[in-house]
């Protein structure tokens, strides 16, 4: 059953019974605004005034079906893509219950690109009900970090927030603070090139705690093309972790114009 994330008009009717001095509408003005943020009043897919994702929609999310790639998910391909074929991943297995497309990118680009938290609970629901069909043997979650000069750009790290809610709905535990990005690196949608990507994200992360003998599920939002998890992957691994999947709430398939464009999401997706 959707979870029900109340609508705003009762937030709402208690700014009615604030005065109309200047003092008491820049309050009004500014809080609604402050809200119109945080809560949106409709449907990010259809419009429809209420939830944020409406049942309807939430049943037309794309998923993410086989065939696909057992090692990274890339979608379409049956058994092993050639990335994978070429060059192993460090992680075990990577997973998404949908593709990056249609509502699954509305929701995302809301999140990352507009700072509509309010989707958080959403896609951590999502992704709580697809651990519970796919259970993994995990110790705890681990978000891919970004590099703080970026967090603090964008205010909050994606990852992060939905490793946190996921955790508080399934019981496992999150650790925040076991990797840590150690170079900035540019966006991998980027990237002309397989080889480029992999080249951008070598060595951009480092493990900072004791993981040996633990099994890891990193938490990210978006699978771009699996380097990234790959080599928060390989930081564990080499830490001395057993295991280490990952999951993420939808994968791409492949870039195309419309990611390219002006203004696109693709242009701020890491």
């Amino acid at each position: 059953m959707p979870g029900v994330i109340p609508a705003k008009a009762g937030i709402r009717r208690i700014f009615r019974g604030v005065d109309s001095s200047p003092v008491g509408h820049l309050l009004k003005k500014t809080s609604l605004a402050l809200l119109d943020l945080v809560l949106p009043e409709y449907c990010v897919v259809c419009k429809r005034e209420g939830n944020y994702l409406c049942a309807d929609c939430e049943s037309d999310l794309p998923p993410l079906r086989r065939p696909y790639c057992f090692l990274c998910a890339s979608p379409r391909v049956p058994q092993l893509c050639d990335s994978c074929r070429r060059s192993a991943p460090a992680f075990d297995s990577v997973r998404a219950p949908y593709e990056f497309r249609g509502s699954a990118r509305s929701i995302l680009h809301d999140l990352k690109y507009r700072r509509i938290r309010i989707a958080v609970p959403y896609v951590a629901r999502l992704l709580a009900a697809y651990l519970e069909r796919n259970p993994y043997p995990i110790d705890a979650f681990c978000p891919v970090p970004l590099h703080p000069r970026r967090e603090r750009s964008r205010g909050f790290n994606q990852s992060e927030l939905i490793a946190r809610d996921l955790s508080n709905l399934t019981g496992i535990p999150v650790e925040t603070d076991t990797l840590r990005r150690t170079r900035n690196t540019p966006p991998q949608v980027s990237m002309e090139s397989p080889g480029d990507r992999r080249l951008n994200i070598t060595d951009a992360f480092e493990c900072r705690a004791d993981v040996q003998g633990k099994r890891y599920m990193l938490i990210d939002d978006v699978v771009t093309t699996g380097s990234t998890m790959s080599d928060c992957a390989q930081a564990l691994k080499d830490a001395g972790a057993l295991n280490v999947w990952g999951i993420a709430f939808a994968r791409q398939a492949q870039r195309s114009a419309d990611d390219d464009s002006e203004g696109g999401v693709s242009r701020i997706w890491m």
